[in-house]
Parts: C-alpha cells; structure tokens; sequence
C-alpha cells in the first residue's frame, strides 16, 4: 500500500521538493504507526534539503520532517501497553515526519494535551522538547537567574521563553525584528534585544547564568563573555557557522560549562527517558494553560515549497505548520 509524503529528490533549492507517493511503512515489534494530520517545518529541514543534514541511519532519507501529531493506527500484532488505536499522539522522529503515516518507536510517543488541537501539538514536539532539555535538566536554571535566548521568535525561542519564566528567570531575548521582539513578550521576554543593527553584547547591562545558544559560530566569544562565574552556555546550532576563535582562558578562570546539545542522534533509550519525563512534567502545562504552542500558520502539505522559502526568509514568528488535507489511507499492519 502507498502512502504520500514529501520527499526530497537529491540536495538544493526549494525546486528539489515534491510530493510523491512512497510505500506505506510496516509495523515492527515495539512500535507504534501513526496517521499523521500535521508536521511543523524546522530549519533542520531546509539543512537537509541543502545536502548538509542527512537523516541518522535507520530513517528515510529522502522524506524530511523531525516532528508530528496525529492518531495511533496500527499496533504490531495488537498489543500494546500503553496505545490503542485512535490515541492521538505526538513525537520525535530522526526523518520521515513529513508523510501521511510514520512509524514510531512506543516509548517515544508523547500523549497529546487535553485541549490542544493536532495542528497547535505537531508545533510542540521539537521545540519544547529541546527548549526543556537545555534549559531545565542540562543547563540547570534556577529561579531568579538571567537567561538569554537568541532567535526568541523561533519555535525553538518562543517555547525556551515560557520554560525559563516558568521557572521563575528572567528573560532576555534577541531578534533581528522589533515586531518578534514585542510579541514575544506576550511569551515571557522580559527584555527584547534588536540586532538588526549592532551585536547584542553592547546592550547587555549585567552578565546573564544561561545562554541558548543557535548562533555558533561568530557569536561564540560574545555568548561566553556576557556570562556570569559559573555560567551554562547551551550550544543547540550553528546559523553563524560552525567554528570560531575564543579565548579559552576565561572558560577555565570564571568556571563556565560550554553544552552541546542535539535531539536528533540520540540514542532510543534517551529518546524514550526525555519522552516519558516530558510527558510527566511539561504535557500538564499545556493542558492547565501555562505553556502554549506558537504557530504561526497552518498549510496544506502541497504548499510545502513556500513553506520552505517564508522560513528561509525569516518572515515566521514561531512554528509553520503542515497538514494533510485529505483524509489519509486506512490499512492493517503488516
């Protein structure tokens, strides 16, 4: 049986993406498929069809998509401790999100909130996922520390803002946009830096404990200088390029912690750890209001080029999302 998907017919511009059909994925021990409505694009995607973020061994290559939400379908053999069929449910996956249906590991499954629609819950997976792993189990942040967030009208920067207000930080976000900028108050900014003309060092008045960090590159030095003795700087990207000269000296004399941080070639047993943490700890938050995806709009799959070019232009404030518009193929697991 087939299915639809977007698929990526070798490495360059939006010109290289289609949607095709490809072979309905089966079922194996252990796993889950999933019917997805909606996928959010991520600038891990536009890497990938450029040629320079291939998909990790085990998942299409050809078909992109890092996140989803949609509803159990099928179960090997019926059995299941934790999913039945039509249990709407969101998730991680190392490629192939962006297809009517995609095949899942169980225990890496995250039930969608109560109340959130699939197309608000395909825009949670990736950036919150990522935003709760740095900034509360690997960089540590406390109530009443400084946290700076670069790219805060991103996915990633508008889901990080919530986290670290939530955990009582105060927030510092930069953004190219003044427009970004005064809507990601909305979202727990306490204090919007404009770069559109100038580097954000100069406008920082005191040293900050944490920086999210998706510059890299360029912006190394200036993220390590502007922190605090024993300061956390979380390396999630590199948009500025992946080297750069540093004094190393002052890595060593204020104790700073220097991160690198990645969710996409993680192992299945971390995958699944952070799956069922987040599942206790942040799924509740949206369910009770404190946290809320960002999305920016909802397109139909075959605008997926367009997608592609509004993201690469900066013009989203939060998450594009895609959906299926049709309703997508019902068949047994094989």
């Amino acid at each position: 049986m087939q299915m639809r998907a977007v698929i990526f017919d070798g490495a360059g511009g939006p010109d290289i993406i289609r949607l095709g059909e490809v072979p309905k994925p089966a079922v194996a021990p252990g796993q889950v498929r999933v019917r997805v409505h909606a996928a959010a694009l991520n600038r891990a995607d536009l890497m990938q069809r450029r040629g320079g973020y291939p998909a990790p061994a085990g998942w299409p290559s050809e078909i992109p998509g890092l996140e989803f939400a949609g509803e159990v379908e099928a179960l090997y053999r019926d059995e299941s401790d934790r999913w039945s069929p039509g249990d709407r449910v969101m998730g991680l996956v190392g490629g192939g999100g962006q297809a009517e249906f995609v095949v899942v590991p169980e225990d890496e499954l995250i039930p969608v909130p109560a109340g959130i629609t699939l197309e608000d819950a395909a825009a949670i997976p990736e950036s919150f996922l990522t935003a709760y792993d740095a900034l509360v189990v690997r960089g540590r942040l406390r109530e009443g520390e400084r946290v700076l967030i670069h790219a805060v009208g991103s996915g990633l920067g508008t889901a990080a803002a919530q986290i670290a207000q939530r955990a009582g930080a105060t927030v510092l976000g930069t953004s190219r946009s003044a427009e970004k900028l005064a809507r990601a108050t909305v979202y727990g900014v306490d204090v919007g830096i404009d770069t559109s003309s100038g580097q954000f060092r100069a406008a920082l008045r005191e040293p900050v404990n944490v920086v999210l960090d998706v510059l890299g590159g360029e912006a190394l030095a200036d993220n390590l200088a502007v922190l605090a003795p024993r300061g956390r700087l979380l390396l999630l990207g590199l948009l500025t390029g992946n080297s750069a000269e540093v004094d190393l000296g002052q890595i060593l004399r204020r104790r700073l912690e220097v991160i690198g941080t990645v969710m996409r070639t993680r192992g299945a047993e971390e995958r699944a750890a952070l799956a069922h943490e987040f599942t206790d700890v942040v799924v509740p938050m949206f369910e009770h209001g404190v946290l809320r995806p960002v999305v920016d709009r909802v397109l139909p799959m075959s605008e997926i080029r367009a997608a592609h070019e509004s993201l690469e232009r900066n013009e989203s404030f939060g998450k594009i999302v895609m959906v299926w518009t049709e309703p997508a193929r019902t068949g047994s697991a094989t």
